[in-house]
C-alpha cells in the first residue's frame, strides 16, 4: 500500500492529520481541512482529464468541501455520470453568467427541456430576436470566462439574504422554490458578481469547462455538450429531433396548468389540492390515446408495435390502446416481449459481467417471429409468460387465435428493432415510440431528466413486483441505460408516432415510495451516492397521496393497484 504524506508547516501534529484512500493512489495523510481541489491538484498526473466532482464515503461533493476525517475519496471526471452531469451545470451557470452579462442581470434565462444530453434554451422575456450573432457574443463571453479560470465559490446564506439575492438577478422561480424549503439556510453559487442557486455540485472554476456550443434552434437555441459517442467531442451537427415537439407540447400544456416547475405544481397543490391537476393530466393521456386508435383503426393496421426505454410505461399504454382500438370495433390482442426473455442462465451479460437485459440478444426473437407469422396466418400459438423472480419463461396454458378484426399489440423496449418484425409485410404495422418525456423542471435551471423519472419509477416497480432491492436496481441501471442508447434509441426514427407517458405530477406520487426505499441503501453500499442524490433531488416536492389516481393510470403500472397486468 502506498503511503504519501501531504506536509503543511501549519498541520504537524499528528492530531490534526486525516488518512484519506485514494483508489488510483493508495493511502495518504494529509493535514485535516486539506480541500478536495487541493487534493485533485496534487495528484494530477493520476486523473488524465479535469476532476469535476469528488466522492467522500460515497457522498457527493463540491472540490471545495474541506477534509476532516478518515475516509475515501473518489474523483470523478466527465467521463462518470454525476461528473458529465457537474460539467453540464458548470456549463449552464457560465451561460447565464455571459447572458446576464450581455442583455441585463435580470434576463431571464431558461432550460427548457433536453436534446440528446444538451439543452435546449430559451429567453421567454427577451424582446428582441435571438440571432446567430447575439449567440456569438455570449459564446466570447464564455470562452473569455474559461480562459481566466475563474472561481465557483458555494456560499451558505440565511434565507432571507438568499431571497435578496434572487429578486436582484431576476430569479423568481428560484423565490418561489425556496418558499418549499425547511431550513433557514441556503447554498448559492457566485460565479463573478453572479449568484445563483443549483440543486447538485458545481465545479470549482471555469477553466475546467472549455467545451460547448450554441446553435440558434427555432425561438430558442441549444447549449451543445461534449459527447460521449465521439470521445468527448463536439458533434458538429445536430439534427432536428422528433421528440423535441413533443417537448414543446408537453411543455406548454405544463405552463398553461400552472406545473411547469416543482414550485408552481406545490402551488397547485396548496390551492387546489391534487384532485383536479390528477384528473387533467389523466384526460389528456386518455385523449392521445383515443387519437392513436382512431389512426390505426383509419388506416387499417394489423400489428401495432410499441416501444421505448425501460420504465416509459409500455405496458399500460398498451392495454389501454387496446380498449380504445375496442371503442373502434377492433378486438385487440397483447403481447408483451418480456414475455420471450431467454432464461437467466444463457442471459448474455455486458462488459462488466452483469446480466445485459437490454441486449437485443436477451430476447427470443426467432420464436417471437414464429408466433407471430403463426398468428397472422390465423393458427392458434401458445403465448409464453415471464417469471422474473425465477428467471425463467414458462408456458401457463395461455393461446391466441386472430379473426379478421383483430389487432396485434406488440409491446417492449424492442418493439421497433427490425428482428422482432422479419418476414412482416410494413403496410400492415403501425409503430408507436413511448417515452416519459419529463416536461416539469424544478426551476428554470435544474432539470429534471427523463432518466431520473424512469430510474424512480422502476426502482418503485422492481420493490413492488419483481422482487429487486433498490439497490439492485440502481446497480444494474447503467447497464439499462447502455443498453438503451445501443438497442432501442437508434430504433426510435422508424416510429409513425410518439407518446410521452410522464404525468405531471407523478414525482409528489412516487415520492411516497421511492424514499423508503431509497433511505434502507446504508452508506457502505455503492449505490448509497446515487440513493442520496435522489432522495435530495424528491425533497422539494410535497408529497401527495395516491387515493386520486386512476386504476387505468400509467402510474399505477408502478406503484400498484391497476387494472392491467395484475398491478
Amino acid at each position: 500500500m502506498v503511503m504519501d504524506i501531504i506536509k503543511n508547516n501549519d498541520f504537524m501534529n499528528e492530531e490534526s492529520l486525516v488518512h484519506i484512500n485514494l483508489p488510483e493512489v493508495g493511502t495518504i495523510t494529509a493535514p485535516q481541512g486539506t480541500t478536495l481541489l487541493e487534493l485533485s491538484e496534487r495528484y494530477a498526473d493520476k486523473y488524465p482529464l479535469p476532476i469535476m466532482v469528488a466522492q467522500i464515503n460515497n457522498e457527493l461533493q463540491d472540490l471545495t468541501r474541506k477534509i476532516l476525517y478518515d475516509c475515501t475519496v473518489e474523483f470523478k471526471d466527465i467521463t462518470d455520470f454525476n461528473g458529465y452531469r457537474t460539467y453540464q451545470r458548470g456549463v449552464l451557470f457560465m451561460m447565464i453568467y455571459a447572458i446576464k452579462s450581455i442583455l441585463n442581470k435580470k434576463t431571464r434565462v431558461v432550460v427548457a427541456h433536453s436534446v440528446n444530453k444538451n439543452y435546449h434554451c430559451e429567453l421567454p422575456d427577451f424582446e428582441g430576436e435571438i440571432t446567430d450573432d447575439l449567440l456569438l457574443k455570449v459564446t466570447d463571453v464564455m470562452k473569455s470566462t474559461a480562459e481566466k479560470n475563474m472561481p465557483i465559490e458555494r456560499i451558505s446564506l440565511p434565507m432571507e439574504k438568499a431571497l435578496k439575492l434572487a429578486e436582484e438577478f431576476g430569479l423568481d422561480d428560484k423565490i418561489k422554490l425556496l418558499h418549499y424549503r425547511h431550513s433557514h439556510t441556503v447554498s448559492f453559487y457566485k460565479l463573478d458578481w453572479l449568484y445563483n442557486y443549483f440543486t447538485d455540485e458545481m465545479p470549482p472554476t471555469t477553466g475546467r469547462l472549455n467545451k460547448f456550443k450554441l446553435v440558434k434552434r427555432g425561438k430558442g437555441f441549444i447549449l451543445q455538450f461534449p459527447d460521449a459517442s465521439l470521445g468527448y467531442q463536439l458533434d458538429e451537427d445536430i439534427p432536428e429531433n422528433r421528440i423535441s415537439e413533443i417537448f414543446k407540447e408537453s411543455n406548454q400544456w405544463a405552463r398553461i396548468m400552472k406545473a411547469d416547475t416543482v414550485a408552481a405544481l406545490n402551488d397547485t397543490i396548496c390551492l387546489h389540492g391534487s384532485k383536479s391537476i390528477i384528473q387533467v393530466a389523466e384526460g389528456l393521456q386518455e385523449k392521445k390515446i383515443a387519437q392513436l386508435a382512431d389512426q390505426i383503426h383509419t388506416e387499417g393496421k394489423r400489428i401495432v408495435f410499441i416501444a421505448g426505454p425501460s420504465s416509459s410505461g409500455k405496458t399500460t399504454f398498451a392495454s389501454r390502446l387496446g380498449i380504445q382500438l375496442r371503442v373502434n370495433g377492433m378486438i385487440p390482442h397483447v403481447i408483451s416481449l418480456d414475455n420471450y426473455y431467454i432464461s437467466r442462465d444463457i442471459c448474455p451479460r455486458d462488459e462488466f459481467g452483469k446480466l445485459d437485459l437490454e441486449s437485443i440478444d436477451a430476447i427470443d426473437t426467432a420464436q417471437i417471429c414464429t408466433d407471430l407469422k403463426q398468428l397472422l396466418e390465423g393458427n392458434d400459438v401458445p403465448i409464453p409468460s415471464f417469471d422474473f423472480i425465477a428467471g425463467r419463461r414458462e408456458y401457463k396454458g395461455n393461446s391466441i387465435k386472430l379473426s379478421h378484426r383483430d389487432v396485434l399489440i406488440i409491446e417492449g423496449i424492442h418493439g421497433l428493432n427490425l428482428r422482432i418484425c422479419e418476414g412482416i409485410n410494413p403496410g400492415d404495422t403501425f409503430k408507436i415510440f413511448i417515452s416519459a418525456l419529463t416536461q416539469i423542471n424544478i426551476d428554470d435551471h435544474n432539470r429534471i431528466t427523463t432518466t431520473d423519472t424512469r430510474l424512480l419509477r422502476r426502482i418503485v416497480r422492481d420493490s413492488q413486483f419483481r422482487g429487486y432491492s433498490a439497490a439492485q436496481t440502481i446497480d444494474i441501471w447503467p447497464s439499462v441505460m447502455r443498453g438503451e442508447t445501443k438497442y432501442i434509441y437508434p430504433n426510435q426514427s422508424r416510429a409513425d408516432a410518439f407518446y410521452n407517458s410522464a404525468l405531471v405530477y407523478e414525482m409528489a406520487i412516487l415520492k411516497q415510495y421511492a424514499v423508503p426505499l431509497l433511505y434502507g441503501i446504508n452508506p457502505e453500499q455503492p449505490e448509497y451516492t446515487e440513493a442520496r442524490r435522489l432522495i435530495k433531488f424528491l425533497d422539494p416536492f410535497l408529497g401527495i397521496s395516491s387515493e386520486n389516481v386512476p386504476p387505468n393510470s400509467i402510474l399505477r403500472e408502478f406503484i400498484g393497484g391497476g387494472m392491467f397486468a395484475g398491478h
